[in-house]
């Protein structure tokens, strides 16, 4: 049996050195190493020898499977490491071929615009919350001082999904949904979409972003609404902004503002197309909460008072960035998201519509 094992051993070995392939490798493994190989077939005649053989017959056996599935092991890492160096020689990339620039992505004009707006007010102590897009009426209107039939709904234009369920057409129903779950104070901040059933043109479209504030506490007066939005001004367009208050009416606040700046185009000095020979361009509405929405609220109008203020996000990046038509924000033109790039302004795309 010595004779015979020493055989299996130089004949296994002389196998493994011609074999080269991963599917080699495993065809000998399965020939000499399986329940039907011939090591196998060694274990099954120990039964054919001496009772004091058999020991002595049993460990040279296993000695040599041992030594097999040492070779098979040694030889596998070899082929694997020759097939990788084989794969590595097809796929080698030359560093110094000169390849076109790559263009690297941006935020989009409204993303820049949101992220500002959020860092500045969450630093005034203002919490972010959100709403649901899907509005019921209660909250879109009725709350805010806009029972059913009210005048100023039709100013709205509002989509109906049914009666008394809506597309929110303002962020305000958050304002809403907050002093009902809250307790004064009150100090929160939320943007999002929202929907009207406008025609999409240069200045207007069914879908587009605001972004809503509002602070309720003792004491709140229209100088804290007035700082506030100063603050917001000088922060998002320069400390040379000036901002001025128009009288307006909302059915939510009064008394009510809407608030313009500087012409950032051209400084408010010599007027131009942006602001239309103004120099002044209005970015939000405002106002002191009207006291009769915070006791639809269940909020104490006696105790407690507070502001709002609500501004359109694609209005703010068209004057940041010179963007002439709102319809080029919401078509993906990678020329359009370069230029938010840096705070570069987008007036020198050429080959646009209108230009």
């Amino acid at each position: 049996m010595r004779e015979q094992i020493q055989a299996l051993l130089d004949e296994t070995k002389a196998a493994l050195d011609g074999a080269d392939t991963p599917q080699a490798l495993e065809a000998l493994h399965a020939r000499y190493l399986g329940k039907k190989g011939p090591l196998s077939a060694l274990l099954r005649g120990l039964g054919q020898l001496d009772a004091a053989e058999r020991p002595e017959a049993g460990k040279r056996i296993n000695a040599a499977r041992a030594e097999i599935e040492s070779a098979f092991a040694k030889r596998e890492a070899r082929v694997k490491q020759a097939a990788r160096l084989i794969a590595l020689s097809g796929e080698t990339i030359d560093v110094t071929e000169p390849r076109e620039d790559y263009q690297l992505g941006a935020y989009h004009p409204i993303t820049i615009i949101l992220d500002e707006l959020v860092e500045l007010f969450t630093g005034m102590g203002y919490e972010v919350v959100e709403g649901p897009e899907v509005e019921y009426d209660l909250y879109n209107f009725e709350l805010l001082n806009q029972p059913k039939h009210h005048p100023a709904r039709d100013a709205q234009d509002t989509f109906y999904i049914e009666d008394n369920i809506v597309l929110r057409s303002h962020t305000s129903p958050v304002q809403a949904r907050a002093m009902l779950s809250r307790k004064p104070p009150i100090r929160i901040i939320s943007a999002g979409r929202c929907y009207r059933a406008d025609e999409a043109d240069a200045t207007h479209s069914p879908v587009f972003h605001q972004m809503e504030g509002l602070y309720i506490d003792k004491g709140v007066g229209m100088s804290d609404l007035k700082g506030t939005l100063e603050t917001f001004a000088k922060r998002i367009y320069g400390s040379d902004v000036e901002v001025r208050f128009r009288p307006s009416f909302f059915p939510f606040t009064e008394p009510s503002a809407e608030v313009d700046l500087t012409c950032p185009a051209c400084g408010g000095k010599t007027g131009c197309r942006v602001c239309k020979g103004s120099g002044w361009v209005e970015v939000l509405g405002c106002g002191m909460v009207n006291p009769k929405v915070l006791e639809l609220c269940g909020i104490d109008s006696a105790v407690y008072s507070g502001f709002a203020f609500g501004m359109g996000l694609e209005r703010l990046a068209m004057q940041r960035f010179g963007i002439p038509d709102l319809r080029w924000l919401f078509e993906g033109d990678a020329r359009l998201l370069g230029a938010g790039r840096n705070g570069a302004r987008a007036d020198g795309i050429e080959g646009r519509r209108g230009l």
